[in-house]
């Protein structure tokens, strides 16, 4: 082993504008990469040509074997790095890493802890001196593991210098692995979050998830448990808003493809060109914008599920690509000539009657029936109204949550106007609905000031044709009662009749105005001085 105390000498070495270049060089490579291996290759090809060197290894240490491994190599194969496995302190390299020490050794056919067990040494093809360079790399103070080279040996000199270079070197490796290491590390707390997120959305669509206790649900539940197995095209069909890109969802995440990409897309949300892009991509320069090439949404979910929405929108150019991957499993992006295979399963959905568009000739008819291989029908909330109950409470939970709110009680009569209204928006509307009084809420109640417009004008209009039904009743009950208890009092019987309405109408009003008599006007839509002198005959109580 050759002395490192003797101080270095500079005869053969590099000058410093030089050395500078080389360093900046490694340090470029360390910033374009973050993959070990790669980072290793390129460094040592920059400084091969410096070294004149053969073959250089780098060295890591397993801490959960605690052995040592060759984690990358230049000028060995593959077979030769499978090899390179040494234990804490063994040979020249396991010496290098348990001790944090460097080894330098002129000729490594004389040296006995020359293990050559990498089998990079040849005796018959290697002629002359070979010399073996080994570097600890040192990580936060511990060792970690060795950078070794072995080259033709020139001179003392020269092997001081490539040792001094080394070192050097051995440091930007360093840096290399710990910066992987922390990329790693990363990579495997997001790899675990996303297979933590995607145990969730699995169990949010599994079937018993979804909120339906109606029969027309259980029968759409049905049909999905027997379809999602299967690799069968599915079309949606209903109004919007009743959910059918959850139902979508649960198909996919309830199906062998639960693990493989869901996409969505809103074919009426995008012209033709720009949907035809997104769809199945494009290369460069194929149109005005086209900067780069382009995957579409159609690679992005192969292996998966893709969902088209609204597809009763796409134009008929579109559709004849579309049938082409229904039936082919192909497609070409715009602007190329080059076929790609895809392995998607499409689900659509469409608020329109597609046989009806296929009359008019808007949809192409054997696009249908490739679509239509099962049709789920989602029953409106109308339909349903025995679960909007528990979809009331659903998103209270979940926008109380989210907002930091305690809406809570629901009164029978607030409920009542809820399973009521006709819901035009079906689910949606009743979320968005539930959202804006959870965000306006102050406290527990749930009354009907924090209800949409729509829904309280809805409720205002029941109440009135109530009260018209209930003054209806009560003068033909009074009426009734008139003639048989004022028989005898022929010729007044009109006047009796109408002062118990008015006194029963009177009543009503002030109850519900608080016993005050201007709002009580206001409600009845007559004049105060007339509601006064009204109060005053008939012998009502109120206040001014």
């Amino acid at each position: 082993m050759a002395d490192l105390s003797t101080p270095i000498l500079q005869a053969h070495s590099p000058s410093a504008e030089q050395e500078l270049s080389i360093l900046t060089e490694l340090g470029q490579i360390l910033s374009s990469t973050l993959e070990l291996r790669d980072t290793f290759g390129k460094m040592m090809q920059i400084i091969s040509d410096k070294l004149n060197m053969r073959r250089g290894t780098l060295v890591l240490l397993d801490e959960s074997t605690g052995r040592l491994r060759t984690e990358a190599a230049v000028g060995l194969t593959t077979d030769e790095m499978e090899r390179g496995k040494y234990a804490l302190g063994e040979g020249i390299t396991g010496n290098v890493v348990a001790t944090g020490r460097p080894r330098i050794v002129v000729d490594v056919r004389k040296e006995p802890d020359f293990l050559n067990r990498t089998g990079r040494f040849n005796p018959t093809s290697d002629v002359g001196q070979i010399s073996f360079l080994c570097v600890p790399i040192k990580i936060e103070g511990r060792t970690t593991g060795a950078l070794s080279v072995d080259k033709p040996f020139d001179s003392d000199e020269q092997l001081r210098n490539d040792y001094r270079f080394l070192d050097i070197v051995s440091a930007f490796l360093s840096q290399a692995i710990q910066i992987n290491r922390m990329v790693m590390r990363q990579k495997e707390v997001l790899l675990e979050e996303n297979a933590q997120l995607r145990a969730q959305v699995r169990d949010r669509y599994r079937f018993e998830n979804i909120i339906g206790d109606s029969p027309a649900m259980h029968e759409v539940f049905a049909t999905v448990g027997q379809v999602a197995n299967s690799r069968a095209t599915v079309l949606l069909l209903g109004e919007t808003g009743t959910g059918k890109e959850m139902i979508a969802k649960a198909i996919h995440y309830n199906s062998p493809r639960k693990d493989k990409p869901f996409v969505r897309v809103n074919c009426g949300a995008m012209t033709t060109t720009l949907l035809e892009s997104e769809l199945f991509g494009h290369v460069k320069g194929s149109f005005t914008g086209a900067i780069k090439d382009k995957i579409g949404r159609f690679e992005a979910a192969d292996g998966g599920s893709i969902f088209l929405d609204e597809i009763g929108t796409m134009e008929p150019q579109l559709q004849v690509k579309l049938l082409r991957v229904l039936q082919e499993r192909e497609l070409e992006r715009v602007g190329d000539t080059q076929t790609l295979k895809v392995d998607v399963r499409v689900i659509a959905a469409t608020n329109v009657d597609l046989q009806e568009e296929v009359a008019r000739d808007n949809f192409r008819e054997d696009l249908f029936y490739r679509l239509n291989v099962v049709s789920i029908y989602l029953p409106p909330l109308r339909n349903r109204r025995e679960d909007i109950p528990r979809l009331i409470d659903f998103f209270l939970d979940k926008y109380n949550s989210i907002n930091g709110r305690i809406l809570r009680r629901i009164s029978r009569e607030m409920l009542n106007i809820l399973l009521r209204y006709p819901w035009p928006g079906n689910v949606r509307e009743l979320e968005n609905a539930i959202e804006r009084a959870v965000v306006l809420s102050g406290g527990e109640d749930f009354n009907e000031d924090l209800l949409p417009l729509s829904v309280r004008m809805f409720a205002a209009q029941r109440r009135t044709n109530q009260a018209s039904e209930s003054i209806e009743t009560l003068t033909r009950r009074l009426s009734d009662q008139a003639i048989s208890d004022y028989e005898m009092r022929e010729g007044e019987i009109y006047q009796l009749v109408i002062d118990q309405i008015e006194r029963a109408l009177i009543d009503r009003a002030l109850a519900k105005c608080g016993g005050i008599k201007t709002k009580a006007a206001d409600f009845l839509g007559i004049n105060r001085n007339t509601l006064n002198k009204k109060v005053k005959d008939l012998g009502i109580e109120a206040s001014e």
